[in-house]
């Protein structure tokens, strides 16, 4: 189905009067940053390259910061986060320009073997600070916890620590820690007792997905605003884009890739 609409979208946007101009050939646009950005930019630079022969788009991870730290310092066309640029940043690097290229819920995953559907907001806060340690003191059997999380610098974990725990806490220092949103989904669906967080991207039928409130962790409920965890993807520039950049970020942002990002699971700007 993905793959599919992809087809249609790219020809679509080759034919319409209303597409992004084309761009020159042997033009290059790299790419660096989030990992949970890194899926969809890859999907929306193939996608752009075919409606440009010779265009070559080159996407790599390392994380929000890195994306922030190498579009700061000029090293790449664009960077991407999947949180909010801070304050400091942005005094960091005052010639950043900010893209928001579609939204993103944060789902709570744990091991398929876990009973338990649902945890408060509260329950998920005092689990990954370590507050609580045992499924029974949440109704659920008597196992330990084990709190797999994002590594410093994850733009998922910052997005996830400002959501959840709206205070100075911080996740246990006993946490395993990984480096990716495909490397937690590994983690957790291997893991008795564990419990991470992902981007609504990456989920699929190897975890157990878990209703925060009561309320199941949709593209819908988080539309409407019912469920809580919810953060921007952005893409970056080091002052006003090149012309070739400007043309990918108006194919991005338009019709035509925002279809992809729906299709991939987010959300699309316009909701």
């Amino acid at each position: 189905m993905k793959s599919k609409l992809l087809e249609v979208v790219v020809l679509a946007a080759a034919v319409s009067l209303g597409a992004p101009a084309a761009i020159a050939q042997d033009e290059e646009i790299t790419i660096v940053g989030s990992t949970t950005v890194q899926p969809l930019a890859e999907l929306l630079g193939g996608a752009w390259e075919a409606m440009n022969p010779g265009v070559t788009v080159t996407v790599s991870g390392g994380g929000s910061s890195v994306g922030v730290t190498t579009i700061g310092a000029g090293n790449c066309d664009i960077g991407t986060a999947s949180r909010e640029i801070t304050t400091a940043e942005m005094s960091r690097y005052p010639n950043l320009r900010v893209f928001t290229i579609a939204k993103d819920g944060i789902a709570i995953i744990t091991n398929q073997d876990n009973p338990l559907s649902n945890l408060s907001s509260a329950q998920v806060r005092d689990i990954f600070t370590g507050d609580i340690s045992n499924w029974s003191e949440v109704g659920g059997p008597d196992e330990g916890i084990v709190v797999v999380s994002r590594e410093e610098g994850s733009g998922t974990r910052t997005a996830f620590e400002e959501l959840v725990f709206a205070s100075s806490a911080i996740i246990t220092g006993l946490a395993i820690l990984q480096p990716s949103n495909g490397a937690v989904m590994t983690t957790v669906s291997t893991t008795p007792g564990s419990i991470g967080y992902v981007s609504f991207g990456y989920l699929n039928d190897s975890v157990r997905v878990l209703s925060i409130n009561g309320v199941v962790p949709t593209a819908a409920n988080a539309v409407a605003g019912r469920y809580p965890i919810v953060r921007p993807l952005e893409m970056l520039t080091n002052g006003d884009p090149s012309p070739a950049v400007q043309a990918f970020l108006d194919f991005i942002l338009g019709s035509e890739g925002q279809a992809i990002a729906v299709d991939e699971g987010y959300l699309s700007i316009s909701e």
